[in-house]
C-alpha cells in the first residue's frame, strides 16, 4: 500500500508561516519548587524569570536546543493559569510556534477556520507578541503563536 503525500495537494507551493516550535508552556503549581526540579534536569539554570502582570502569571524560562521550556505559575486564583491549574493537574499548558509575521499568520488561520482567543497580539513573556488557538480546533492542545516584539 503506498502513503500519501498530502503535502503535494494544498500547500504544495507556499512556504511554511510556522518556523519552529518556540516553546513548551508547562503550569506549575509551586513555580520555586519546579525551578529547582528543571534546574537539575538541564543542569543549567534559568535565562529568564518574569511576570507577566495583566495576565497573572510569573514564566520561568529554561533554553532546551533551539527551543525553550517556559514554567507558568499563577500570581492569583482568577488568572488563566490559575484557573487552569483549578481544574486541571499541572503539566503541559501549550506549544508555541514562532512565526515571521503574526498578522498574516491571524488572518491566514482565521480563513481557514482556526479560531483565535483574541482579535489582536498581546504584549507576551521574553519580549513577545502573542495570541493563541482555541484547543477545540487543535484536537485538544492549545496552541500560541508568537513573533518577537518590535
Amino acid at each position: 500500500m503506498n502513503a500519501v503525500n498530502f503535502s503535494a495537494f494544498k500547500f504544495k507551493n507556499s512556504p511554511p508561516m510556522i518556523k519552529k516550535i518556540e516553546h513548551i508552556g508547562i503550569a506549575v503549581n509551586d513555580l520555586e519548587a519546579a525551578t529547582k526540579t528543571y534546574e537539575t534536569l538541564f543542569k543549567a539554570s534559568p535565562y529568564k524569570t518574569e511576570t507577566v502582570e495583566r495576565e497573572g502569571v510569573k514564566t520561568v524560562f529554561f533554553e532546551c536546543g533551539e527551543s525553550k521550556i517556559e514554567l507558568l505559575g499563577a500570581t492569583r486564583d482568577d488568572s488563566p493559569i490559575g484557573k487552569y491549574l483549578s481544574k486541571q493537574r499541572e503539566g503541559i499548558h501549550h506549544i508555541a510556534f514562532f512565526v515571521d509575521d503574526l498578522a498574516a499568520e491571524m488572518t491566514r488561520l482565521q480563513q481557514e477556520g482556526f479560531q483565535l482567543l483574541s482579535e489582536s497580539p498581546k504584549p507576551g513573556a521574553d519580549d513577545k507578541s502573542i495570541v493563541f488557538l482555541h484547543p477545540k480546533g487543535n484536537h485538544g492542545v492549545l496552541i500560541e503563536l508568537c513573533e518577537d516584539r518590535a
